[in-house]
């Protein structure tokens, strides 16, 4: 079966039209730009990153909402599976892969600073550095969640299941494990429910990690009263 030809945004019709590159690269590169912009901005104004996120995340919602067409803002919003080609996810899978051997090769000096910057630059790491990598890190396994579920629920994939893992776990490996595991199923899910209910597969994802996230909670319940 041919792949669907790739979409481009915007459609035609915008103003933005001449452009004409695909939604994945156009996505990773604001993405980029945004983290390099928060990692400058929290380092300077030394607010948290969640707060300069939010404000840009914000930012970068508005800016969407004026500049994509009406008939492509719900795809913007929530995602369309159906419109995820062979290209898509040939860069999904190259970007998952660098995502995830950066951050094997930089999980010790990532969680240290995130802990305690004095202690890791106790240890002579370079703490802006390792910032920087992390939000980029971010950025990239945002970048791939964007076309499925959509710019409003991506945010999900990051957050839900880590709080999820960090509810079962004791330590920082079974913490990281489950985390991926938990995404993992929590978009698998999504995808394979879409296909079978012929529903959006963004909206399913988060209904399967608030369902994850639920187990868990339960489960933690269910320990405490035991002891």
């Amino acid at each position: 079966m041919s792949a669907m030809p790739s979409r481009t945004w915007p459609c035609p019709g915008s103003p933005w039209a001449s452009f004409n590159f695909p939604v994945f690269i156009g996505a990773f590169a604001f993405l980029f730009a945004s983290a390099v912009i928060i990692w400058y901005l929290g380092r300077i104004t030394k607010l948290p990153y969640e707060t300069i996120v939010g404000a840009m995340f914000t930012l970068a919602l508005a800016i969407g909402i004026l500049i994509i067409p009406s008939p492509d803002l719900l795809e913007a919003l929530f995602g369309d599976i159906t419109k995820v080609d062979l290209m898509d996810t040939i860069l999904a899978i190259i970007v998952s892969a660098i995502a995830i051997v950066l951050t094997k090769i930089t999980y010790k000096k990532i969680v240290l600073s995130l802990i305690s910057e004095e202690l890791a630059t106790s240890n002579e790491i370079n703490v802006a550095r390792v910032n920087l990598l992390y939000l980029l890190l971010v950025s990239m396994v945002v970048a791939i969640g964007i076309k499925i579920v959509g710019t409003l629920l991506v945010g999900f994939l990051v957050v839900v299941p880590a709080a999820a893992a960090k509810i079962v776990s004791s330590n920082l490996w079974r913490y990281s494990t489950l985390s991926a595991v938990f995404g993992a199923i929590s978009a698998s899910s999504g995808v394979l429910l879409s296909a079978h209910f012929n529903q959006p597969a963004g909206p399913l994802a988060v209904l399967s990690g608030i369902a994850i996230f639920l187990v868990t909670v339960s489960i933690k319940l269910a320990s405490r009263s035991s002891a």
